[in-house]
């Protein structure tokens, strides 16, 4: 299983990044290093620039002159385009780029004093020109081709603005205006996205490469298949714990299939489960990663930043409904598991519990060391270098898993990967709050909307969820949610929605598109391992994370379920929705835990029906439009339960005779 795990983690690197030379990879290892030194400089105040001041500019215009062009030496232009070696045109936009983000760096001070957003001297703006390219084009590569359009014409949108029709009009500036705007002020390459990615995101991202080559993935591996392996529907139950924890550090749902998804998906079809089954179950629960604390990936440090809150708080508002989803994952994958007579894999096959502890207990204080400094100490900016540091060194103590020095430099190299990326992809997206921030549209179009759902709370809420979805389907989800963060969150709230669960709402939302077809990337990708039609895993996938449909519309409507509230509300508004997504989970599966299987017969049919609307009024919140209490919809909940139950006995009765 180890091995599996460590190969498909190759594997994935390999088919994204080009096979470079010693030399390339020597300058990767060395911008590594120089990255991770220049924000603990920074972070810690360590004060290594000896009678400079380092301005928050100049370190964030340092950090993506070290990073961003990165993805020139490591991306091919095309998937045509040559896999080893750099071509001379890669190299030059690499250069180009630390020129620019250099220029900039060496300028902070003077950026300041002579307010260049709004009057830079013509060799910036210049300056400025070059740069825009280059990150349209490192943005492109990063993010791909749906990123770079919709990222590109947002970015050109000040110099056309005025000619746009009412809703979308702006302030028109001049071309050269925009250029400057988009480098000289803190609103555009340099705004929310990237201060988010320098200040907080830049550690978490190193922490998650060092957990993939050490062996701490391994052991988490390892410790869900001897959890979970031999139990009905073992495989499947591994892979919510496996994708869970390994989503919740990487921040991508693709990578996490490609790295879990080689070791679950076969075990999966070995122990009985279709193909399009086992994809649908490793593309949810992979997914679902993202959204677990207690990292989330790098998206979630990007909310904290929007919102001004510590990242404790907005891990803590997520651990509920990140729970309920995978509690109706495991109920329906138990369901399936029940109905079929799926049994797990041999204990012989399995690691056991004494021997993987034994391998690897140490790795716990490492998540002990990261969860303690951020929900207690609320060190959200130094609690991944503690830990990787920390983890490292444990690591050290292990012979199977001891870094040498050609291991280090892969680590180091992979941590160059995973940070040029995303530098390339916040600097990018960057230029939309640049854009909306310059031509002020970014306050207008708020209200438009508003306008545009009459003033219906309810119907805005569904234009954000549909808007959200769209946008998921051609963005990776950290550009998805900037854009609606923008757009989309400032009307909800102004609607009275609490701030906090409408950013998890746009997050949430941006995510199911990656399990829904026609796109449902983490589907398709997961179809290739099982051999499936993509198609058919997608649709498996839709129904089997049919809780992420729900879960955001709930907590968005009643907070509480965001722990957000008083005790006793949260606790009621908790368990009622607990109990609500096993009802739904279950008639969806069609098998109830203590009952059996409901997939048969037309009483069945009406069993799961009267159960599943059962589980939605469980689930629902009181009050708003809806003129019903939680208490009252929890008692319309229990009787269309308990009819639902009964149908579901009688129709038991019926197929025992028959």
């Amino acid at each position: 299983m180890t091995d599996a795990v460590q190969e498909a983690g190759e594997i994935a690197y390999e088919r994204r990044y080009r096979s470079l030379p010693p030399f390339w990879r020597g300058v990767l290892i060395a911008v590594a290093l120089a990255s991770i030194f220049l924000a603990l400089n920074q972070i810690l105040n360590l004060g290594f620039f000896v009678g400079t001041v380092l301005l928050d500019t100049a370190y964030l215009y340092w950090l993506c002159a070290l990073l961003a062009g990165s993805v020139f030496i490591l991306i091919p232009a095309s998937n045509s385009a040559r896999k080893d070696g750099v071509p001379w045109y890669d190299v030059a936009l690499y250069l180009v780029t630390v020129a620019v983000f250099g220029y900039y760096a060496l300028s902070a001070h003077r950026i300041i004093k002579e307010g260049w957003e709004f009057s830079a001297p013509e060799e910036a703006i210049w300056v400025a020109y070059a740069g825009w390219v280059v990150i349209l084009e490192a943005t492109r590569r990063a993010g791909g081709m749906a990123v770079f359009v919709v990222v590109t014409l947002i970015s050109l949108y000040p110099a056309y603005a005025g000619h746009m029709p009412g809703p979308i009009s702006g302030l028109q500036q001049e071309f050269s205006v925009v250029a400057a705007y988009h480098f000289a002020s803190s609103e555009s390459v340099l705004g929310i996205p990237t201060r988010a990615f320098g200040e907080l995101v830049i550690g978490f991202v190193m922490f998650g490469a060092v957990l993939q080559f050490t062996g701490a993935a391994p052991f988490f591996n390892n410790l869900a298949f001897a959890l979970f392996g031999s139990v009905r529907g073992g495989p499947a139950k591994v892979s919510i714990f496996a994708s869970g924890l390994m989503g919740s550090v990487s921040g991508s749902a693709v990578s996490n299939v490609l790295t879990t998804g080689v070791v679950t998906i076969p075990a999966m079809k070995r122990t009985g489960f279709s193909p399009p089954y086992a994809g649908g179950v490793e593309a949810c629960a992979s997914t679902g990663g993202v959204l677990m604390p207690p990292v989330m990936g790098a998206t979630a440090f990007v909310m904290a930043s929007f919102l001004g809150l510590p990242y404790a708080q907005i891990a803590l508002a997520a651990l509920v409904p990140s729970l309920l989803f995978y509690f109706g994952l495991f109920v329906q994958i138990d369901g399936y598991a029940a109905r079929r007579g799926l049994k797990g894999l041999p204990r012989a096959e399995l690691p056991s519990i004494g021997r993987t502890f034994a391998e690897g207990w140490q790795y716990i204080f490492v998540f002990a060391l990261l969860v303690w400094m951020l929900m207690v100490l609320e060190q959200e900016a130094i609690a991944p270098f503690y830990s990787a540091a920390l983890l490292i060194v444990i690591n050290q103590f292990s012979r199977r898993h001891r870094l040498d020095w050609k291991k280090l430099g892969n680590l180091l190299e992979g941590i160059c990967g995973a940070l040029g990326e995303l530098s390339a992809l916040l600097a990018g997206v960057g230029l939309i709050i640049g854009a909306l921030s310059v031509t002020g549209l970014a306050g207008t179009l708020a209200n438009d909307l508003v306008y545009l759902a009459g003033n219906n709370i309810y119907v805005l809420l569904l234009m954000g969820a549909f808007t959200s979805f769209i946008f998921g389907m051609g963005m990776t989800i950290t550009a998805c949610y900037i854009f609606l963060a923008i757009v989309l969150a400032p009307p909800l709230v102004a609607a009275g929605f609490d701030p906090v669960a409408v950013h998890l709402f746009m997050l949430y939302w941006g995510m199911v598109s990656f399990i829904t077809p026609p796109v449902a990337l983490a589907a398709f990708v997961a179809a290739g391992i099982a051999r499936a039609a993509p198609i058919q895993v997608g649709m498996q996938a839709v129904r089997l994370g049919s809780t992420m449909y729900f879960v955001p519309f709930f907590f968005v409507l009643n907070p509480a379920l965001i722990l957000r509230g008083a005790p006793w509300e949260i606790a009621v508004v908790v368990g009622t929705a607990a109990l609500g997504i096993w009802l739904i989970a279950s008639a969806i599966e069609g098998y109830l835990l203590g009952l059996g299987r409901m997939d048969m017969g037309v009483l069945g049919a009406l069993a799961r029906l009267l159960l599943f609307a059962s589980g939605m009024a469980m689930a629902l919140p009181g009050g708003g439009e809806l003129e019903l209490s939680h208490l009252q919809l929890a008692a319309l909940g229990a009787a269309l339960g308990v009819t639902g139950v009964g149908f579901a006995l009688a129709n038991l009765r019926f197929a025992a005779r028959a």
